[in-house]
């Protein structure tokens, strides 16, 4: 029953569909990946009418599994020029899958000058003129849009950035609250969502069908003891709720690891100022709240809502990358500073860890000082402005480091790197190398286990085995990006042996199926060798997946180590 809604802008034309057989069966970053690579020319330009983008929520969307209410946007990246999937939480996911919409596909492009929103509810979807919206900051245009289709909607909405089509363009969505601090930030997929004409996807769930479970009874039961694993488990019903992600600052700061100063050193001076415990007594001191869900089912609650000191309310979703990009990478150690950041990067549509690697390498450049929040400041209203500077600034770190001649650009297939330096995470730093959508930490998180010891504790600093360890958490986020499951259910599925089975029940129950868990590592490669046969024929090469050269060089404090994984088990990565 499920259906694919597609948007012809060129034409202005939607449509319901069947779902072909090609596409039937999958979810999320599989759906995604998939029509991408099936429709899209890898040799496009990213920005013109061949790029389409595609909005997918997860298998498990809907329904009550927990945390299951992710959604995933695909396209050609304008920012890596190849293959991107980028997911998210919020509202917008559930509401698609309860409308049995098992992916929204969005090609052609508009006339220039045009703007539009695209409506969908239960009687299909529509596009709807929006010049009215133009060059709104994000939130302004979300909270017409909600005065406009009612509070309850989901929505999914680019700001200035993504309108000017600039490389680093995140696609903003709503949460639970309909407040759009939920940030599909990575690759600039904002800035394909711009150059199509659309300024936000407004979804209404009122009477919607729900989702169809083959067996209700073995589902629930398989969603409650899924659901126990991740209550059960010390980082995702312990420590994430109490201090949010950002209770990662101190432990990646005491390990050497936590980028600083454009990934000059592994520690920051003033790293426990901007760490989880420090915020949350912020937080509960201004009346904030410090533990706070990302979406509908979320039972690990890591997010929050943040203040300053005289109340008002700043930003939400202030997580752990943001805090370090903006924070400890610029040198600036003050919460209040890294909000006003954060706000303004969702304000405007610019993805958090990319504006942070940017700012960071215009440190470097001379541009404005390390440490210097106010200047920091400045140069993200130049990209809100669209001045020259500015749209330097919101065209990535990869790009700032061209024109200003700079050597220590952090960044993978022309993406920023995250919140963890390769040099003392060497796991990590082959997921950068090595994924297919440029540096992302969330392709194959390693950390669970060089840093938490979740599922075994491995050196962080050796290089032996790190390939084949990259490989299986790349695999198995690829399939878990399917489900919509959230990554931090990967703390339960490494220490606890009744999630994974759970999970495998659950889609069993869900669709009438006899899957076993190799069934759901095999759709995890065949996702990965679909995005790779991509990007190949994208014109990406061995050659790109490398790691900048001055990590193989320069020794990173207070380890005074550098990126030492070889070539070859690199390259290994790759093989089946």
């Amino acid at each position: 029953m499920s259906k694919i809604v597609r948007v012809n802008l060129t034409k202005k034309e939607v449509k319901l569909e069947d779902v072909p057989k090609k596409y039937d069966g999958l979810g999320g970053r599989g759906f995604t990946s998939t029509v991408v690579a099936a429709e899209v020319n890898p040799l496009c330009n990213p920005l013109g009418k061949e790029n389409k983008l595609v909005i997918a929520p997860g298998l498990l969307g809907g329904t009550n599994c927990p945390n299951s209410g992710r959604v995933s946007f695909g396209a050609k990246s304008p920012l890596t020029g190849g293959i991107k999937e980028s997911n998210v939480g919020g509202t917008l996911g559930v509401r698609l899958a309860k409308l049995q919409i098992e992916g929204i596909i969005i090609e052609g492009k508009a006339k220039d000058g045009e703007s539009y929103v695209l409506f969908v509810n239960k009687d299909g979807a529509t596009l709807k003129p929006s010049n009215e919206l133009k060059n709104d900051l994000v939130y302004n245009a979300v909270e017409k849009l909600r005065a406009k289709y009612g509070e309850k909607v989901a929505v999914a909405c680019i700001g200035p950035a993504g309108e000017a089509k600039m490389a680093a363009a995140n696609i903003s969505v709503t949460d639970i609250d309909g407040v759009p601090t939920r940030q599909a930030g990575r690759g600039g997929l904002g800035a394909v969502m711009g150059s199509k004409g659309i300024k936000a996807i407004v979804v209404d769930g009122t009477d919607a069908p729900g989702v169809n479970i083959k067996d209700k009874d073995s589902f629930n039961k398989a969603a409650k003891i899924f659901a126990d694993t991740l209550k059960k488990d010390s980082i995702s019903g312990e420590g994430l709720p109490l201090y949010g992600t950002a209770i990662l600052i101190n432990i990646l700061n005491e390990a050497g690891a936590l980028p600083t100063k454009n990934f000059s050193s592994g520690r920051f001076e003033e790293a426990n100022n901007i760490g989880g415990e420090t915020m949350r007594e912020i937080i509960l001191k201004r009346k904030g709240n410090p533990t706070h869900p990302c979406s509908p089912g979320c039972i690990i609650n890591c997010s929050n809502v943040y203040k300053l000191e005289d109340g008002t309310e700043i930003t939400g979703g202030f997580e752990y990358e943001s805090i370090w990009a903006l924070g400890a990478n610029c040198g600036i150690g003050d919460l209040d500073i890294i909000a006003r950041l954060n706000r303004l990067c969702d304000d405007i549509g610019l993805d958090t860890i990319e504006m942070g690697d940017t700012i960071g390498v215009a440190m470097e450049a001379g541009i404005v000082s390390f440490g210097d929040g106010e200047g920091a400041i400045n140069l993200l209203k130049e990209a809100e402005k669209g001045s020259p500077l500015g749209k330097i600034v919101g065209s990535g770190c990869t790009c700032l480091g061209k024109v200003y001649g700079i050597e220590r650009v952090p960044q993978v297939k022309g993406q920023g790197m995250p919140a963890y330096d390769p040099r003392a995470t060497k796991g990590t730093g082959v997921t950068y190398a090595t994924s297919p959508m440029g540096a992302d930490h969330t392709a194959g998180y390693v950390i669970a286990m060089e840093i938490a010891g979740c599922g075994g504790k491995v050196d962080p600093l050796d290089p032996k085995g790190k390939a084949e360890l990259s490989k299986a958490f790349q695999v198995a986020t690829a399939a878990t990006d399917c489900t919509g499951l959230c990554l931090f259910v990967a703390f339960a599925t490494l220490t606890d042996e009744r999630a994974n089975p759970a999970v495998v029940d659950m889609l069993n129950a869900m669709y009438g199926l006899e899957l076993t868990g190799d069934d759901v590592t095999k759709l995890g490669k065949k996702v990965l060798r679909t995005e790779r046969d991509f990007n190949k024929r994208a014109g990406f090469t061995k050659a790109h997946d490398r790691l900048p050269l001055f990590m193989t060089k320069e020794k990173l404090p207070p380890h005074n180590t550098v990126f030492d994984v070889s070539n070859e088990d690199l390259d290994s990565v790759h093989e089946d």
